[in-house]
């Protein structure tokens, strides 16, 4: 009898000013492939106001999270993907995924904490439109709704963010699962 499979477990690093429909549909759809997500608010366990001003309710303080994770996840935001850019604290845990040979993933403008904390220079990347000069200058921009290269996934925006956590599922759980996830939720192609 085959041993039973570890349940996989995410981070997804919530900052000030993120993407609120990323930061929920990436959440939600891992949560509904029965992923152990953690949904870390980088300065703290208290709300965090996004983007278009709603406040999210982060599960713990990114500094008080431990263990390993087969993916960590960066939402986009223009304001949150200038506070995980600048973060030590983010690009320490990145740097440490990225050695482990664990799944990086970011969307929209996140791809930019990727450039400054020199994370997957020369792999190719989506990125939103607004950031496409600091993602090309580091890496291969490429204009499609969710790139994978290697142990990296990035993605274009909030339009793209229910395929992006798609594929995250396709990783962590295998496509059988992810499209048992997706049929239900009555996608589009």
């Amino acid at each position: 009898m085959p041993a039973p499979m570890k349940t996989p477990r995410a981070l997804v690093i919530l900052a000030e000013g993120a993407e609120e429909m990323e930061t929920t549909i990436i959440v939600d759809v891992l949560r509904r492939a029965e992923v152990e997500v953690v949904l870390a608010g980088l300065d703290g366990p208290g709300p965090v106001r996004c983007s278009r001003g709603v406040r999210l309710v982060p599960d713990a303080d990114l500094s008080a999270v431990t263990g390993d994770f087969d993916v960590v996840v960066l939402p986009g935001g223009k304001g949150g993907a200038d506070r995980l850019a600048s973060s030590p604290a983010v690009g320490e845990r990145l740097h440490a995924q990225a050695q482990a040979g664990r799944v990086v993933a970011a969307i929209c403008a996140a791809p930019i904490a990727l450039a400054a904390h020199g994370l997957f220079q020369g792999r190719r990347m989506a990125c939103h439109p607004s950031v496409n000069d600091v993602v090309s200058a580091h890496g291969e921009l490429l204009a499609s709704p969710v790139v994978e290269d290697g142990l990296l996934v990035t993605s274009q925006g909030p339009g793209t963010a229910m395929a992006f956590a798609l594929a995250l599922v396709a990783r962590l759980r295998g496509e059988e699962i992810a499209a048992k996830v997706r049929a239900p939720m009555m996608l589009t192609d």
